[in-house]
């Protein structure tokens, strides 16, 4: 496992994220932080393949002190890289505006998703047409402050 430093961290390929990242990490956390009005925070994961450390820019949700991300990827029907990600190496580092700080990953049960399905709906409502577009159960993925 490649040692973690955030000046090391491959920015997603996805230009208006990339953007979006280094506007977010370059205010210190004081821009760049939400998407049409839903707040965002930055996701540093191991590279399940690559072993590097890469960032993406995600909606949040909150459940008590925990966050919620939802792996949509609009749709589609495959999983983004960043959830395969997470199942393999669910340590991860994030930004949420001006704090830094160490989390564990870990997919929600189905009744713990549907427990905090609504909530995640009044933060971003598409997702509940991402839902539609797909017979993949969209997973929601919770971090845990270490």
């Amino acid at each position: 496992m490649t040692a973690y430093d955030e000046k090391e961290v491959q920015i997603s390929p996805t230009e208006w994220v990339a953007t979006q990242a280094r506007t977010y990490e370059e205010s210190g956390g004081t821009e760049g932080t939400d998407m049409n009005g839903s707040p965002c925070l930055l996701l540093d994961y191991l590279g399940r393949r690559s072993g590097k450390w890469h960032r993406t820019v995600l909606i949040y949700g909150r459940d008590g002190a925990d966050y919620l991300i939802v792996a949509s990827k609009g749709g589609d029907d495959n999983h983004p890289l960043w959830y395969l990600s997470l199942q393999d190496n669910p340590e991860v580092h994030l930004r949420v505006n001006t704090e830094r700080l160490t989390a564990t990953a870990e997919t929600l049960s189905a009744d713990e998703k549907a427990r905090v399905w609504p909530h995640l709906l009044d933060v971003y409502g598409p997702y509940a047409d991402y839902q539609k577009k797909t017979d993949r159960d969209i997973p929601v993925v919770r971090l845990r402050r270490v």
